[in-house]
């Protein structure tokens, strides 16, 4: 078990990568990214607790669901700076949009978004909204949302940890390669997360979460032979539609 003062800068440093939130580390910190990689769950508390606090104080000005909706995405995207949804449609231009995978990562690595990615963004905000409509008319809402924020990011680790890098840039490759271990203990707190937020319907949703992971790696292996921060971002967010499908769903 690490030390605590450890696990604090673990957390602070996740935060620092995943977010956008002030926060000021020594230059040395970040040399320790690939160890930090186990507190990405971490950050899914801070951005389901503020994109419930969004959604909760829209309900209590009044406001249709459909507006708390909105604020609750809104919050979550300010928060992060919008760095799975880049991710997602990088990888939605780059995996479909060339044919092969050197030039697969150079549409990645174009700032431009074209057709796929536009399109992605608007199919999987069109799925969270929808799914965050039908959640926030229930009376029990807070815990399973920042449960699976959290378990969402928990996949982060697994996908780093089992494909290699794609290229010899970028931000995965500046946190360096994950252990299994730190892949393990993520995945571990995301399951932790589901079990307290949905209960026994959690062992479902686990499922379908590990499912949408690995349907990630293998599209990541099979277009461009391994990961970057782009296909990290967008297993964040499949994993996250899908386990919202899934708690509606169920």
């Amino acid at each position: 078990m690490a030390p605590q003062n450890d696990l604090l800068k673990d957390t602070l440093l996740a935060h620092s990568l995943l977010t956008r939130l002030p926060i000021k580390l020594d230059e040395a910190v970040y040399e320790q990214g690939a160890r930090a990689a186990w507190a990405y769950p971490m950050v899914g508390i801070t951005t389901g607790v503020f994109s419930c606090i969004g959604a909760q104080i829209t309900l209590w000005m009044g406001l249709p669901l459909w507006c708390a909706a909105l604020v609750a995405l809104a919050v979550a995207i300010i928060v992060t700076g919008a760095m799975h949804e880049d991710g997602l449609a990088d990888c939605a231009d780059g995996f479909w949009g060339g044919w092969a995978p050197a030039m697969r990562l150079k549409v990645m690595k174009d700032s431009q978004i074209g057709t796929y990615g536009v399109l992605a963004l608007i199919l999987v905000f069109a799925l969270r909204f929808g799914a965050l409509l039908e959640v926030l008319s229930w009376e029990n809402w807070v815990l399973p949302l920042i449960a699976i924020q959290v378990a969402s990011r928990a996949v982060m680790p697994a996908v780093m940890s089992i494909l290699p890098h794609a290229r010899d840039t970028g931000l995965s490759r500046s946190v360096g390669r994950i252990s299994a271990k730190s892949a393990l203990i993520a995945a571990s707190l995301g399951a932790i997360a589901l079990g307290l937020g949905v209960g026994v319907y959690g062992l479902i949703m686990i499922s379908v979460g590990a499912v949408a992971a690995f349907s990630c790696i293998q599209l990541a292996r099979l277009k461009i032979g391994g990961q970057t921060g782009d296909v990290c971002g967008a297993s964040q967010q499949v994993t996250e539609v899908a386990l919202l499908l899934t708690l509606i769903a169920g």
